[in-house]
């Protein structure tokens, strides 16, 4: 059962910008209350800051060192079927394995239309067969978690592709109620980055661990990975990207990942 998340602002000093503070965090999170109030400036930004199309599922699973194979064999059955399965309302963006990072760790993003069309899904999926052979990975696993997230406007989920190489996985958690200053820096960051290397996707946490972003890449190979950053100091601005990130961030985290073989993301 999914619960429901709100936020409740600080007491501020001004009427004025109270309405402001109200709006931005509650709007970020889904509350009815800021969406009553319609302050449409900030509704706009809103709405700049989320693609909004779609909802994409973040499941990732800690799996038992001695059954990784036999988890690989499980998560493919389940996840390759559901792919596949024009009556439910879901893609599998992809699956990866970490290869670098927290070992034996695997994460799977899906992508539903919406949040109808998460909630569609997954009665679907309760009431048939697929229930049954999501069952068959549980006893793999030593832990698991899962969030819903969205994209970033600036920053769409990059359709499926056969390149090759490495992918990382960088998660931020951020301060809270600093997405939108963050989003502003990395929309100016990203547009002189993709001179370089493209970006698979970007995501904010909705449900699940709050202010989290999520951010993806593709390289060839690690030195690839090198050199690309190297390069990125040279861009005007990427410093100052940097330095916002390191003061909008409680901690960050860097995933290496390879596909897994049915992943539409490889």
């Amino acid at each position: 059962m999914l619960a429901r998340f709100g936020t409740r602002a600080a007491r501020p000093v001004f009427q004025s910008q109270a309405k402001r503070t109200i709006s931005v965090q509650s709007l970020l999170h889904g509350s009815p209350k800021a969406q009553e109030e319609g302050d449409v400036q900030i509704q706009q930004h809103s709405r700049l800051v989320a693609r909004g199309k779609y909802v994409h599922g973040f499941e990732v699973h800690r799996v038992k060192p001695s059954a990784v194979d036999s988890y690989k064999k499980a998560a493919k059955d389940y996840y390759a079927a559901i792919k596949d399965d024009p009556e439910l309302r879901v893609k599998l963006s992809g699956s990866w394995e970490v290869v670098v990072g927290e070992q034996d760790t695997f994460f799977h993003i899906l992508e539903y239309e919406n949040y109808d069309g998460y909630d569609k899904t997954i009665a679907k999926i309760r009431d048939s067969d697929y229930a049954k052979a999501y069952q068959t990975m549980i006893p793999h696993l030593v832990s698991r978690e899962s969030q819903l997230c969205q994209e970033f406007a600036f920053f769409p989920t990059a359709p499926p592709h056969s390149e090759g190489g490495i992918f990382e996985l960088r998660r931020y958690q951020l301060k809270a109620g600093a997405l939108l200053e963050w989003e502003l820096a990395w929309r100016k960051g990203i547009e002189a980055r993709r001179k370089f290397v493209a970006p698979v996707g970007a995501w904010f946490s909705q449900i699940g661990r709050l202010h989290q972003v999520y951010h993806m890449w593709q390289y060839p190979d690690l030195q690839t990975r090198k050199e690309t950053r190297e390069k990125a100091w040279q861009l005007e601005g990427w410093s100052e990207t940097v330095a916002k990130t390191a003061h909008f961030s409680k901690f960050m985290d860097s995933y290496i990942l390879e596909p897994l073989p049915y992943s539409p993301l490889k």
